[in-house]
């Protein structure tokens, strides 16, 4: 199998775990490419890595043939794997090198652990397809030279500054009532337990075909999130006094919005593939990272 490892920023203590799984992948008939940030810190390390026999640095360099990229981190770093893969139908496995890691598949901790990486470069794993978020500007520049306009998680609208901002939406043509608040954000349902999570939005599982509106602290008590389903368009255009402090986001990545600027946000015409060894489902990932339906009640 060719594989591609892809990793951002490291803290102490990941050397050891990079150490271990570089060389249980040397033993493996593998072909291993490397993100190229990731491999300088591993020979900065002085980690032996004579497995690796070439790097990348972006979507257009990402060798031809890869057949699955090895996420190792965190949600953060899943989430920026897709500026890697994009359309290219490549599944991504999350190896946790973080602290939740609800994206990730599998920790780097333990025989057992390394025992599990080994299955999935052997490809005896179970993929899902993932729903993504695109979002469009009304503006003729072209808004990805500004920000990379897909989304795993949400695809968030809010002002910089601390005032509120009416957002005003319409689903497919129809308008509701304008949102005053922070900010909004949209989600799908692999985003569900994230920021919308946080901010007060449902819980959907991944194969559920939905978005979720979801608006950040509303001034209005009668403001509830949204749920529509995934093939909705969803317009959003926004009233601040200082537009120049509205920002947008995709999952992880931000830039300022325009005067008189407006977004169209709907479901992307590709997906991620994410991958799971099939022995854990998403209810036993809620019951372990985010401890659901935590009570003493509950106990035996």
């Amino acid at each position: 199998m060719y594989i591609a490892l892809y990793g951002r920023k490291f803290g102490a203590g990941t050397q050891d775990k990079l150490r271990v799984l570089l060389s249980s992948l040397s033993e493996e008939e593998i072909q291993i490419s490397c993100y190229a940030p990731l491999y300088e810190y591993i020979r900065g390390e002085a980690i032996e890595c004579q497995c690796i026999k070439s790097t990348f640095t972006c979507y257009e360099d990402l060798p031809a043939g890869v057949e699955l990229l090895l996420s190792l981190g965190g949600d953060g770093t899943f989430l920026s794997s897709l500026t890697i893969v994009k359309d290219r139908n490549i599944p991504v496995a999350g190896v946790n090198f973080g602290r939740l890691g609800f994206l990730t598949s599998v920790k780097c901790a333990s025989a057992e652990d390394l025992n599990s990486i080994k299955s999935i470069v052997r490809g005896e794993f179970v993929t899902q397809k993932r729903a993504l978020l695109q979002v469009e500007s009304s503006q003729d520049e072209s808004l990805a030279d500004r920000i990379f306009p897909y989304a795993l998680n949400e695809i968030s609208i809010k002002n910089r500054a601390p005032r509120m901002v009416g957002l005003n939406i319409k689903i497919d043509g129809k308008a509701i009532p304008t949102y005053w608040a922070d900010g909004l954000l949209i989600a799908t349902a692999t985003g569900s337990t994230a920021y919308s999570l946080s901010c007060g939005g449902p819980v959907a599982t991944p194969d559920a075909n939905v978005f979720i509106i979801t608006p950040m602290a509303p001034h209005n008590l009668n403001i509830r999130p949204l749920i529509v389903p995934d093939t909705s368009v969803i317009e959003v255009s926004f009233d601040a006094k200082e537009r120049s402090n509205v920002v947008l986001c995709t999952d992880n990545r931000d830039c300022s919005l325009n005067t008189g600027e407006s977004l169209t946000i709907s479901k992307a015409p590709f997906a991620i593939t994410s991958v799971s060894l099939g022995t854990a489902g998403f209810i036993d990932a809620l019951n372990e990272k985010l401890l659901w339906g935590e009570d003493k009640r509950n106990d035996k």
